[in-house]
């Protein structure tokens, strides 16, 4: 069984407020490896997938159209989306107000980006 590294205690703080900040995700978003998507798509292993890339999930048009324009997240990306979704996507299906601190997104994309500490 491979274990990952121990993290920074600095690391695991803001990991851990990542984690904090997700639960209210959780009524629509799992964000863990091989659970189902909910009312809104898996978000296990986001970075590195395509943008409207879970194929078990009916994403919104705009979302459609960047996948097939091959978008990828990353994290510039994801903050991006998460400080305006609707900015970046206009017309995306899910209800959510952009989060403007910079920590929290950061701790979020963290939390979202690495497995467990």
């Amino acid at each position: 069984m491979l274990l990952a590294p121990p993290m920074p205690a600095q690391a695991e703080d803001i990991w851990q407020r990542g984690r904090d900040l997700f639960e209210p995700c959780r009524a629509c978003h799992a964000a863990e490896p091989g659970a189902e998507a909910q009312a809104g798509p898996n978000l296990a292993g986001l970075i590195g997938r395509e943008v409207g890339g879970d194929p078990g999930f009916d994403y919104s048009p705009v979302l459609a159209d960047a996948f097939k324009a091959g978008l990828r997240w990353d994290e510039a990306r994801l903050d991006r989306f998460l400080a305006d979704p609707e900015g970046m996507f206009p017309g995306f299906w899910m209800a959510m107000r952009g989060i403007g601190s910079a920590a929290d997104r950061t701790a979020l994309i963290r939390f979202l980006a690495r497995p467990a500490p």
